[in-house]
Order: structure tokens, then C-alpha cells, then sequence
């Protein structure tokens, strides 16, 4: 009987550069691996890249001038208002200052009391007791005088101030305020950058349907720009600072490069092995109340055998309902006879009921991020055993 259900490793790697071979380093680390820790290749075993490396190997790089000289092409005016900015040094800074270089004026929107992904801007319990509410539209003086040069209690950096110094080192004129609704900005220009990621769609399509000039991020930087990088489908979305002066963008070429990993371990090992590449985990902190998700996707790229989602049946829900008068190893053969007849596509039964309901790749790519961090483990590929095993695989 098997006492051990997924197993999740952390593979190190060597320090991945541009034009490296990552297919290669994959599959060799994967296999020093499995020489240094004895596990064997399984059906189903699953190998996770983070989107990192595969932005790197690839040079997927744009400078601060190429942002700049893009914008300019799309807003002649050079007067433009930026709506629903990330709060995030690493994630929009960089865009930011691009921004800056190539506007004359930059009108800032921002949501409050924290933007997309949680990052606050200004003192809760203050807004409660203010005379402003959800609703509001407050001016940048407004906001200074109720909730003063706030700063985030995990940075330590009030963004307001952070991003009005870095714009007008530029030498570009800038006027924060703060809404959300973002028809609020036609007040102030028709000339639309949005800046939100998971409502990208919606954001431009409304303003456009109102007049506006509007593009989003993901409409940035989707073709090269006197030869830099691009994303064709994501733009300057997924992007992380890299210098001062340049952005790592998504990666373009994942699904070339799951595909080849995946060949070469299937004919390496001769098991069916699933491949995927996985950025920022979709999950939420409850105390900093930050939503990890900053990418557009969880992956990007993935092979076939990882499409779908769970169809899991709840365990607590069959021992404590059909099978209340059981116990022990009567207990436990009827509930693995009940997962092996458990029918194909149980979505909507009350057997699933308590079970997550979110593609494979969602999850899987956030028990990557948990498993990678974002910091000095210095293991970019997670090799996963398991994950698709149940009480009735002995």
C-alpha cells in the first residue's frame, strides 16, 4: 500500500542567461536530480518552468526607450491618462518611467483603497471615517489632507509619492486621482492607457465605447520596436523589472519549449510526462491581503494532459453521508470502491461539493510558486509526483 500521495521537489538549476539551451538544462538537472534523490519517472509526473527563465533564455527584453517610443506612435498628443496602475516597484515602475519618457503629461487614475491585486494606498479605517467613500472621486490635494503621505506598512514607500517622483524625473507633468470608476479619467483626456490586468478587456472596451483613444498594457510592445522583444498576445502584461532601464517581458516561446522538454523526457524515460511553464500563483494573503496573481495567466504554456479540471469526489462528504455507519478498513475499501466508479465529468453533483472548482493549471502553477518562491531557492523547475493519484491508486 502507498503511504505517501504528491510529492513536490524544487529542481536547482545552473544560472540561466539569454540564448541558453533551456530544454537542455531542464531534462539534464532533472536527471541529476533523480540520481542525487533515487525517485523514478512516473506516468503523469508533471515538470513546471517558471515563466522567468523561459523570458530569459529566450532575451525577451525591452528598454524603457522602446516603451516610450511605442506610446508615442499611439498617442501623438504625448497627453495621455494611465488608469489602474499596479502598485508595485517591481511590476510597473519600469513601465511607468517609459511611460514618462515619451508623455508630456500623464493624468494617474488610480482604484482605492488599493489597486487590482491588494496593494493599498491609503489607511482603511481612515476612509471609513471620512467623508469619502467608494464612490468618490478624490482629488490628489483631497488625498493628501485626509490620509496624509500614507505608507504601506510591508515597503515602507507611500507609492504616490514614489510614483510622482519617478514621472516627473522624466521631465513629464503629472496629476494623480483617485476613482473607481474609470470613466472618471474622460474628464481629464480621451487619451486612455489602462493599466488593469485581469479586467483588461472590459476596461478598454468600455472607454472605447465612450469615444476614447484607449489602449491597454497588453496592447504595448505586441510587435519589436527597433529590434527589441515583444509579446504578441500580452504585450507589457507579465512583465518584471529587469534594470533601471529595461523590462523582462512574458515569455513568447513556452509552448515550444514544453513541447520539447516533454519529448525529450517521454523518449528519455519512456513515460508519459506533462510539461508546463507557470508564473505567479493565483492565490491571496490573507494578512497583506495581497492577490499574487500580477501575471495575465497562471501558464501560459502547457502540454495536452494538463487541460481540464479536477473531477474529484469530497471524501468528508462520502464518509459522513452514504457511508456514516462504516469504520476502519471497511470504511476505507468502500470509499476507494466509490472513487473507482466515480463517473467522468462530476461538475455539478453533490459528492463534489467542497472540492476546488479551477483549471489544473491554476492550481498546479500555484503549488509551483509556493514551491519556487520568488527569491534565492535558486530551483526554477518543480518536479511534481502524484498530484493526479488517488485514495484508490495503491
Amino acid at each position: 500500500m502507498r503511504c505517501v500521495g504528491t510529492v513536490v521537489r524544487g529542481i536547482r538549476t545552473p544560472i540561466i542567461k539569454k540564448d541558453d539551451d533551456l530544454a537542455t538544462i531542464v531534462v539534464d538537472s532533472l536527471m541529476a536530480a533523480k540520481e542525487s534523490e533515487g525517485f523514478e519517472f512516473r506516468d503523469k509526473d508533471i515538470v513546471a518552468i517558471t515563466e522567468a527563465v523561459v523570458g530569459i533564455s529566450e532575451g525577451n527584453y525591452v528598454t524603457v526607450d522602446d516603451v516610450a517610443k511605442d506610446l508615442q506612435e499611439k498617442f501623438p498628443s504625448k497627453k495621455i491618462g494611465v488608469v489602474n496602475p499596479i502598485l508595485s516597484r517591481n511590476r510597473f515602475s519600469i513601465i511607468l518611467k517609459g511611460i514618462a519618457r515619451g508623455m508630456d503629461k500623464i493624468t494617474l487614475l488610480s482604484s482605492f483603497p488599493s489597486d487590482e491585486v491588494g496593494n493599498g494606498i491609503m489607511d482603511e479605517g481612515i476612509l471609513d471615517k471620512s467623508e469619502f467613500d467608494l464612490a468618490s472621486v478624490i482629488s490628489e490635494d483631497e488625498y493628501k489632507k485626509t490620509f496624509g503621505s500614507w505608507i504601506h506598512p510591508f515597503t515602507g514607500i507611500n507609492m504616490v509619492d514614489f510614483y510622482r517622483d519617478l514621472i516627473e524625473s522624466e521631465d513629464c507633468e503629472v496629476e494623480f486621482v483617485f476613482s473607481n470608476n474609470i470613466r472618471t479619467i474622460l474628464d481629464y483626456t480621451n487619451d486612455v492607457l489602462t493599466c488593469d490586468i485581469h479586467t483588461r478587456e472590459k476596461s478598454t472596451a468600455l472607454l472605447k465605447a465612450e469615444g476614447a483613444n484607449v489602449y491597454g498594457l497588453h496592447q504595448v510592445l505586441t510587435e519589436p520596436v527597433d529590434g527589441s522583444g515583444c509579446n504578441p498576445e500580452y504585450g507589457l502584461l507579465g512583465s518584471n523589472k529587469a534594470t533601471e532601464e529595461k523590462l523582462k517581458l512574458f515569455p513568447k516561446t513556452g509552448q515550444a519549449v514544453v513541447e520539447e522538454v516533454q519529448r525529450r523526457l517521454i523518449e528519455l524515460t519512456g513515460k508519459q510526462i506533462e510539461v508546463m511553464v507557470y508564473g505567479d500563483g493565483a492565490f491571496k494573503d490573507p494578512v497583506g491581503k495581497i492577490w499574487e496573481l500580477a501575471d495575465p495567466v497562471v501558464s501560459p504554456a502547457h502540454t495536452s494532459g494538463l487541460v481540464g479540471y479536477p473531477n474529484e469526489i469530497k471524501l468528508k462528504y462520502v464518509s459522513d453521508n452514504k457511508f456514516a455507519d462504516l469504520k476502519g478498513d471497511e470504511l476505507k475499501e468502500a470509499i476507494k470502491d466509490e472513487i473507482r466508479k466515480k463517473a467522468e465529468n462530476l461538475m455539478g453533483q453533490m459528492i463534489t461539493e467542497g472540492t476546488t472548482p479551477r483549471v489544473l493549471t491554476d492550481l498546479i502553477g500555484s503549488l509551483c510558486d509556493l514551491t519556487s518562491g520568488s527569491g534565492d531557492k535558486g530551483t526554477p523547475v518543480v518536479f511534481i509526483q502524484g498530484y493526479f493519484d488517488n485514495l484508490a491508486n495503491d
